[in-house]
């Protein structure tokens, strides 16, 4: 079985999208987006628009859209598709659940609600080599100060958990996780509290938003955010989008859920590697690939040549 995996905020870098395959597939999805949104989207990954989380959502969903139209169009199907937190937005699209121009309109008022929410002094920290347990057991006793309190955001793999709150707690928290023994504490490029109570309003206004938007059942597997397992209902996969703001984003759990439904064969969309790096260290027994590890087009031969056995140059 072959699964496309699409990352979420944090994993965007500047021109990121000038860096997508150079393929008509994927012009003409920059183009509909564009369209869609009465704006030219390929100015949303500059260095000085990446800094907006609207921008950021946005372009990757477009990038991640783009990537699976490119396979699309050499004939290529995944047969599963799943997504870590905005990136739930493009495999929602992929699997056939929602059409892009609804996708994209959700993504830019979730990123608007969460930015009205949270302008400034917000984030995410990713804490590495602490368990989800021992990061709770750091969390429980700031429970009742919100000046320090942080709130587990995504479990990513079993040691790399992230945390979302205020700069100031972020900040202490790391300093708390480090001497407890983290490898890594870490500021993440994130400016909102994504995945936690603190937007709990904001995922109401957005679900309030999403009941008139048409979703459909999927075509291929959507795996979700908030449960990490299949969803087949439009209005289950309605609600973990709408939702997924406020839930823990149980990322590992959703990678073994592919893993346990037969995934053999991982392919993740640009701009990064990040769960390519965790699902080969999980689960070595699978194929994982980054498409922003190619240069140019030359991982869609490669995902042909793993699907067929044979090889297929570029089109």
């Amino acid at each position: 079985m072959f699964a496309l995996l699409y990352p979420g905020q944090g994993a965007q870098s500047p021109g990121f999208l000038h860096r997508l395959p150079p393929h008509a597939a994927v012009a003409a999805t920059l183009d509909e987006a564009s369209n869609v949104l009465a704006l030219d989207v390929g100015q949303l990954d500059t260095a000085e628009a990446l800094r907006s989380s609207i921008a950021v959502q946005i372009a990757l969903v477009v990038a991640g859209v783009a990537v699976q139209r490119r396979l699309a169009a050499a004939g290529i199907e995944a047969h599963a598709h799943a997504g870590l937190s905005v990136g739930a937005y493009a495999a929602a699209v992929g699997s056939g659940a929602l059409s892009f121009a609804d996708a994209l309109r959700m993504v830019r008022m979730r990123a608007e609600l969460m930015e009205r929410a949270y302008p400034s002094g917000y984030g995410l920290s990713a804490i590495e080599g602490l368990t989800e347990a021992q990061v709770e057991a750091l969390i429980e006793p700031l429970a009742n100060s919100p000046n320090t309190q942080v709130y587990i955001a995504n479990v990513n793999a079993p040691r790399q958990i992230v945390v979302a709150g205020s700069v100031t707690a972020l900040d202490a928290f790391n300093e708390r996780a480090t001497t407890a023994g983290a490898h890594r504490a870490k500021r993440l490029m994130v400016t909102v509290p994504s995945h936690c109570e603190l937007l709990r309003e904001a995922s109401d206004a957005l679900a309030a938003y999403a009941a008139g938007v048409a979703f459909r059942s999927p075509a291929s597997v959507y795996i979700g955010n908030r449960r990490a397992r299949a969803l087949y209902r439009p209005a289950d996969i309605r609600d973990d989008l709408a939702t997924n703001m406020r839930y823990t984003v149980r990322w590992f759990d959703a990678l073994t859920a592919l893993v346990e439904r037969g995934a053999t064969l991982l392919v993740e969309a640009p701009p990064g590697q990040v769960l390519t790096d965790i699902a080969r260290e999980a689960y070595p027994e699978i194929t994982a690939l980054a498409a922003a590890s190619f240069e140019g087009d030359r991982w869609v031969a490669v995902v042909e040549r793993r699907l067929t056995g044979r090889h297929t140059p570029p089109t």
